[in-house]
């Protein structure tokens, strides 16, 4: 029988949207007429010259995310080339199509103001095309939550594949790798303590390939993360970009997606409490970045879990940071990668994993572990004995300035800055900082507490990675290397310093942060978890009845439609009509 005479009978006009056959014959065009409509997609791909056999093969779409403006993906071309001959070899036929891709430094305002547009295209483009399964390719920080959020929501067999990172450069004898580097070294001239010569010398060292940053920043945490979550392959996460190691990844992974594009594997089945769970713990484990706190909130919300930030605490509080990566520590991911990768630190952290999770190969975490490489002796990741820090990089404030929560990144903050009472000053936006923050008259002095607010989710909008702001110029001569910096906005997994971030609610939408007033006094407990603003509730009702908040609006757009419908950080920042509407539990939960 023929695929035209196994062509699905018409459905009624209120079933359900879900794409069904396989194949070819996945979601028909509708013409009214079955048969015609997978006769004219037959007639156009062959067109492209593909056989009758090609087409009788699974299908595995490929998500291609090359773009010029994106060096984080720049060796797509070979990823590509992989994937397919892996798709190939294991009997299926490779189809690429495009998605949206953005970068970190080319999105304006913000790579996160285009999270949700992309992962809505990822979407969108999995349910629009014949796929029996599909092959995730992303790395800059946006990209791979991106698309997981939509692979999540569309819900066919998907495995992620990450670009992998760049290498390291070398400065004057010294090793540099973007972007923790990036930002000391900039910190460095804005204290005119290099020049303009040094640091045009370390611009050309900083990125010396094409990849993701070279240290635990966003994209190596979201990279780590799909491994943690069983959504890429065991051993995916750590291999460079440009090495040997990431295309042999890439073709066994396109391989696996034949095997899945057979099974009922989805990332509905993978992306399980457990999985959330294990992906939370190496989150903290690996000093990752915050970004993947918002990131992993909305992922979970495309699956049915709520998320419970103070359980992230009680999870902070028992789990060391073992990786010795800056921006915690000292190594690069080509170090981690060296160290066995994954494999290694999922070792250490076995007894808080939860090993019956199922992974995109068909088996569970604790059986891809049994089978790992042999452990070696190596310096990157530490026993649990011997922690980088005794608990986990981040941890959850509470109190008047924060009801809904904020974070900061304790494993890389000043520790005498942990527990500090100061001053506050106050930066109304980022044009307010901008015009003030390196003028030699501004009323600002050490120990103060730095407020910048209105770069939330709305605010901004898109919650820019403004959160470790600059220290003003006044205080860089005088010595100051650090400040408690307070905002509404993020910071990037590369950043360092004492760094409060993603306060909620916002200061758009009339969170406390809108009522501090320069010379308030602000006291930070990290050990107590307390971010307090000193100021008493009957003053700060006064405040909050003088003042009215509008909150942003756009008159068109996807702006208006990203100003009507994100959600708060601690929500995960999608957009409220893209959750799963019911709710199965929270995580991570203990």
């Amino acid at each position: 029988m023929s695929d035209l005479e196994n062509t699905p009978k018409p459905q009624p006009a209120d079933a359900s949207p879900t794409p069904t056959g396989t194949g070819m014959q996945r979601g028909l065009t509708s013409y009214g007429d079955a048969g015609f409509s997978l006769f004219l997609r037959k007639a156009f791909i062959k067109g492209a010259g593909y056989t009758d056999d090609a087409l009788s093969r699974p299908v595995i779409g490929i998500t291609d995310t090359a773009s010029g403006y994106n060096p984080c993906h720049g060796n797509m071309p070979q990823l590509l080339e992989a994937v397919q001959r892996g798709i190939l070899l294991a009997g299926g036929l490779p189809v690429r199509f495009p998605t949206i891709s953005v970068h970190e430094s080319f999105a304006h305002p913000t790579s996160m103001y285009l999270r949700n547009l992309m992962a809505i295209d990822t979407e969108e483009m999995i349910r629009a095309q014949p796929m029996d399964a599909v092959v995730l390719i992303g790395g800059c920080d946006k990209t791979v939550p991106a698309q997981l959020m939509g692979a999540a929501s569309a819900n066919i067999p998907a495995i992620q594949l990450v670009t992998g990172s760049m290498l390291t450069g070398s400065h004057r004898g010294q090793t540099v790798g973007a972007c923790t580097d990036c930002r000391r070294y900039w910190a460095k001239f804005r204290a005119d303590e290099i020049d303009e010569q040094e640091i045009a010398e370390v611009n050309n060292q900083l990125v010396p390939s094409v990849g993701t940053c070279s240290v635990m920043g966003t994209a190596s945490t979201m990279a780590c993360v799909a491994e943690a979550l069983g959504m890429s392959l065991p051993g995916s996460a750590t291999p460079p970009a440009v090495t040997a190691d990431r295309i042999r990844v890439a073709e066994l992974t396109g391989t696996k997606a034949v095997w899945l594009a057979q099974s009922s594997l989805t990332p509905k089945r993978i992306l399980t409490e457990q999985a959330f769970n294990n992906a939370f713990r190496v989150l903290l484990a690996i000093g990752g970045s915050t970004n993947s706190i918002i990131h992993l909130a909305a992922l979970a919300g495309r699956v049915g879990f709520g998320f419970d930030l103070d359980a992230l605490d009680r999870m902070a509080r028992e789990t060391p940071v073992l990786v010795d990566l800056k921006p915690s520590g000292e190594h690069y991911m080509e170090h981690f990668h060296a160290a066995g990768g994954m494999a290694a630190l999922l070792r250490e952290l076995k007894p808080m994993l939860a090993l019956d999770a199922m992974t995109v190969t068909g088996r569970t975490l604790g059986q891809e572990l049994d089978d790992a490489p042999p452990a070696h002796v190596q310096q990157t990741v530490r026993a649990r004995a011997t922690p980088i820090y005794p608990e986990g990089g981040i941890a959850v404030l509470r109190g008047n300035l924060a009801p809904g929560g904020a974070i900061i990144k304790q494993s890389a903050a000043t520790a005498e800055l942990m527990e500090h009472e100061g001053r506050a000053f106050v930066f109304e936006d980022a044009a307010d900082l901008a015009a003030r923050v390196d003028r030699d008259d501004l009323d600002v002095h050490p120990g103060d507490v730095l407020v910048l607010r209105n770069i939330g989710p709305k605010g901004a909008p898109g919650m820019p990675e403004a959160g470790a702001f600059p220290i003003p110029k006044k205080l860089l001569k005088m010595g100051v290397k650090d400040a408690v910096r307070i905002s509404d906005g993020r910071m990037s997994g590369t950043a360092f310093g004492t760094v409060v971030l993603h306060v909620t609610p916002e200061a758009a939408v009339g969170g406390p942060l809108s009522l501090v007033q320069t010379g308030d006094r602000i006291r930070l407990s990290v050990s107590k978890r307390v971010l307090a603003l000193l100021v008493s509730d009957e003053e700060l009702a006064r405040r909050a009845a003088s003042i009215s908040v509008s909150e942003p609006s756009a008159p068109r757009g996807y702006r208006q439609l990203f100003l009507k419908t994100v959600t708060q950080a601690d929500q995960g920042v999608d957009f409220d009509f893209l959750s799963e509407p019911q709710r199965s539990g929270v995580v991570p939960r203990l």
